[in-house]
């Protein structure tokens, strides 16, 4: 576990840290059980960046075959959205909080969750629920309450202001979908397709130029955006929405929210709420 950083905080989350990798998580249930998933999620993190640093060359590139768990996940959630360009890289994060989240929910936790940046696997057995934040414009509601009922046990962001670079010009998109690797692939997709692809305002630099490993190679990926007129961000969204819209009839996704500011369009049984006073 070389490098890894596993710290319990004051109120009892876990925060794990390795390289690039950074994840709050939580369980709940018997104390026994708790404490176990814990103990098999901490182990499991410590081999996390290795297992996916031995065979970046082939998670950054399409329609490969990585042979190490993660890598494989990661494939599997890209694969529906081929032949549009996505690499497994798209699903690096969800398919992290996946891997650990298997780990943390042993017998005896009632609900989990791991949170990889904001990308988020979750565990509820029945009649337990979450309540989880999104990168929702400030301003709007922001919180998302997943149940045991729901088909939901992934959510995922994406968008040109986010951790990663995007080729659209989204402020966010945010996806419920059944795993958090499938999430996170569709917000990228998503997140993609809010574009006006010639508007002038919109600034742009190969990725390449901004990280040299990119997985985007010489792909221009969005790092402004200005001007655009009530128009403009009706159609990006409708953009947006088309693409998602795609994916649920397919069964990829079970809702999103999309954000262009100061717009949103909600897809799905989606209801956000205000954060609780305390």
């Amino acid at each position: 576990m070389s490098g890894a950083a596993i710290v319990r905080l004051p109120d009892r989350r876990l925060h794990l840290h390795h390289g690039p990798i950074d994840i709050i998580a939580q369980a709940w249930g018997d104390p026994a059980a708790v404490a176990e998933g814990e103990r098999r999620a901490a182990c499991r993190f410590g081999s996390v960046l290795a297992e996916l640093a031995a065979e970046l060359p082939v998670l950054r590139g399409e329609g490969g075959r990585p042979i190490g768990a993660i890598g494989r996940v990661m494939a599997q959630a890209v694969a529906p959205f081929a032949p549009r360009f996505i690499t497994p890289m798209a699903a690096v994060a969800g398919a992290v909080a996946d891997a650990l989240l298997a780990e943390l929910a042993v017998p005896g936790v009632t609900r989990a969750y791991v949170n990889n940046g904001g990308d988020i696997a979750l565990h509820l057995m029945p009649e337990q629920s979450l309540t989880c934040a999104i990168a929702a414009r400030p301003g709007l509601p922001d919180r998302v309450t997943v149940r045991a009922e729901d088909r939901v046990r992934g959510i995922a962001t994406s968008g040109w202001r986010g951790r990663s670079w995007s080729l659209g010009i989204a402020d966010s998109v945010t996806v419920l979908a059944k795993t958090a690797a499938m999430a996170d692939a569709a917000a990228t997709m998503i997140a993609n397709a809010v574009d006006l692809p010639d508007h002038p305002g919109i600034m742009r630099r190969p990725a390449v130029d901004m990280q040299a490993d990119s997985d985007l190679g010489t792909r221009r990926v969005t790092v402004g955006v200005a001007g655009l007129s009530a128009d403009d961000i009706d159609r990006a969204l409708r953009a947006g929405e088309s693409a998602a819209q795609g994916f649920r009839s397919r069964g990829h996704i079970e809702a999103a929210a999309l954000f262009l500011h100061p717009e949103m369009r909600i897809l799905g049984p989606l209801t956000l709420k205000e954060p609780a006073l305390v």
